[in-house]
C-alpha cells in the first residue's frame, strides 16, 4: 500500500497537470482567435482591393476608342457626341 506521502504527490501532480492543461489551452486559443481575426481582416482588404480595381476597370471600359464617355452617370457623358460616334460606326 501506497504512504500518505505518495499520495499527496500523486494527487498534487494530477491536479497541477489539469491546471497546467486548461492554462495551455486557453493561451492556444487565444492565439488562433488572433490569427483567425488577422486572417479575416487581411481577406476583406484583398477583396476591397478587388473590387476597386473592378471598378477602375469598369470605369476605363465607359470611354470608346473614339474617346466618347458611354457611361451616362460619368459627368463628362455628351449624348449628341455619343450618338454621333455611333452614326459613323454604323454607315
Amino acid at each position: 500500500m501506497a504512504s500518505t506521502t505518495v499520495n499527496v504527490v500523486r494527487y498534487t501532480a494530477l491536479l497541477t497537470g489539469v491546471f497546467y492543461g486548461i492554462a495551455h489551452r486557453r493561451t492556444l486559443q487565444k492565439q488562433h482567435d488572433e490569427e483567425r481575426l488577422q486572417h479575416a481582416i487581411h481577406e476583406r482588404q484583398r477583396l476591397v482591393e478587388q473590387a476597386k480595381e473592378e471598378f477602375r476597370k469598369k470605369k476605363e471600359e465607359g470611354t470608346t476608342k473614339s474617346g466618347v464617355v458611354t457611361d451616362p452617370e460619368d459627368p463628362r457623358f455628351d449624348l449628341e457626341k455619343l450618338v454621333a460616334v455611333w452614326e459613323r460606326e454604323s454607315s
